[in-house]
């Protein structure tokens, strides 16, 4: 069995990465703890049976901000997340609903659902970590508190469950779960992931690159929260997706979206 924590492997190599794993009979578990939730939903259950995967996203520090508010958010306003304590990157990723939207791509090969069959829903208390719709209309979630310590635990002990010293949920003490659908207006570049994995091929790792460049230029001060898309976007669409097969395939448009994200940058900065 292989845990895996980073979701960019399977952003950019999933066909890879799956097709290895088949081949050598390894079993593949998530740490991410939405993907992790999910497989936990699935334990025991017929993927026929299986309507579709739901993701939760927190809605991240913007969630009820308006599109003016989100283009003129600072790096420190976009680093204060409401619930989670993680690195600068997946942090901004986060504002963005971009690291929604590459747990989409990951879910798909994780899990072998198509873009048709994996949904997002906005829910702020991170409480509920993800849900499996199943083909009557009944839907499992798996819930916990907010605290990675439980997601890598089940990881590393799966197929065992040992007992863990987190708190016990109190949902009488939460008092009120909610949920709304997310907005792509305020956020596209959770459309964008979808949009990528629509596509397929390299087209998912050329995402990957293209954002990796525009977030440390957030972050450097050189483009704005609402830009990151922007340049996102650009770049894929200059991009005709090839198969992902190899990872010389996947390491080339890597290497050419980034050089095309930064001669972006650059043409910009020139132009301001």
């Amino acid at each position: 069995r292989v845990a895996i924590a980073n979701k960019e492997t399977l952003v950019m190599a999933g066909e890879i990465m799956t097709c290895a794993a088949e081949a050598s009979g390894a079993e593949i578990l998530p740490v991410d703890s939405e993907h992790n939730a999910i497989h936990q939903c699935l334990r025991g259950e017929s993927v026929s049976e299986v309507r579709r995967l739901i993701l939760t996203a927190s809605g991240g520090p913007f969630r009820t901000n308006t599109i003016e508010e989100i283009e003129n958010a600072t790096v420190e306003q976009a680093l204060d997340h409401p619930n989670w304590k993680m690195g600068d990157k997946i942090t901004i990723d986060s504002a963005t609903l971009m690291n929604k939207g590459l747990e989409v791509i990951e879910a798909r090969w994780l899990f072998g659902f198509g873009a048709d069959q994996i949904s997002v829903v906005v829910h702020p208390q991170s409480v509920v970590h993800s849900m499996v719709e199943m083909v009557d209309g009944s839907v499992m979630a798996q819930m916990g508190v907010t605290d990675m310590q439980h997601p890598i635990q089940y990881a590393l002990t799966y197929p065992e469950r040992k007992p863990c010293d987190l708190p016990s949920l109190d949902l009488g003490k939460i008092g009120r779960l909610t949920f709304e659908g997310p907005d792509l207006e305020r956020f596209p570049c959770l459309g964008l992931a979808f949009d990528a994995l629509r596509a397929g091929g390299t087209m998912p790792a050329v995402l990957n690159a293209a954002n990796e460049i525009a977030v440390q230029a957030f972050l450097d001060g050189g483009l704005k929260l609402s830009e990151i898309a922007e340049l996102n976007r650009s770049v894929m669409k200059e991009h005709r997706p090839l198969a992902a097969s190899t990872l010389e395939a996947v390491l080339t448009a890597d290497a050419w979206a980034r050089q095309s994200a930064i001669m972006k940058l650059g043409r910009t900065a020139s132009a301001g």
